[in-house]
């Protein structure tokens, strides 16, 4: 009797990216992708609606990033395995799939080899992790922003000023103002716009 192949929900923004990668993992024998989606926020109900054993989610999508689905699929479905998928190598992007349920990191161009052996090794409980990117995320150390200073963060980066971060946030002003100089402090940044690029470069946002 045959077993039953590796059911894949894949999440890529990106049509072109996300009909490739389909495509490779097609041509392995034990590998099925089961369903396909462009937004993070449509992640959860694809999987439940498909019987997908394996998520495949790309970090940056529109509607909920990678990372943040993976908390949802985790919380919702702790049988499935997560694998995270990204373009940009960032230390910080990778303690915050590992904290999110994920279980393996790999960089999108890693060859396709390498991915269905990944998807393999999760579903035997194994983790997997791109040596390159887990030594840069030791050497990074944890993220030293709280939660509320990366929303603050995330809020500025789009250049709303200090009035319209507090109206969002509910706020006031002058408690905004303390959590972006703390975080402008804590990277070492001489304003909020260097302070929000090197959170994004690390990807402590």
């Amino acid at each position: 009797m045959t077993s039953r192949p590796i059911r894949i929900l894949l999440a890529e923004d990106q049509s072109m990216v996300r009909e490739a990668l389909a495509a490779l993992l097609g041509l392995e024998p034990d590998i099925e992708v089961r369903v396909q989606v462009a937004r993070g926020d449509e992640v959860l109900a694809a999987a439940r609606a498909h019987d997908v054993n394996v998520a495949l989610l790309d970090i940056e999508m529109p509607g909920m990033t990678g990372i943040e689905a993976a908390a949802a699929l985790h919380a919702e479905l702790p049988a499935l395995r997560i694998v995270i998928l990204t373009t940009f190598g960032r230390p910080g992007y990778l303690r915050g799939a590992m904290e999110a349920g994920a279980s393996a990191f790999l960089v999108k161009d890693a060859p396709a080899a390498q991915l269905a052996a990944a998807v393999r090794k999760v579903l035997q409980g194994e983790r997997v992790i791109d040596p390159t990117l887990a030594a840069a995320a030791l050497a990074e150390g944890a993220n030293p922003l709280t939660d509320r200073e990366r929303e603050v963060l995330r809020e500025a980066e789009n250049g709303a000023t200090n009035a319209e971060l507090a109206a969002r946030l509910h706020l006031s002003q002058g408690t905004v103002r303390n959590y972006l100089s703390t975080a402008i402090q804590k990277l070492a940044a001489r304003n909020r716009a260097e302070a929000v690029r090197t959170a994004r470069e690390k990807g402590w946002l």
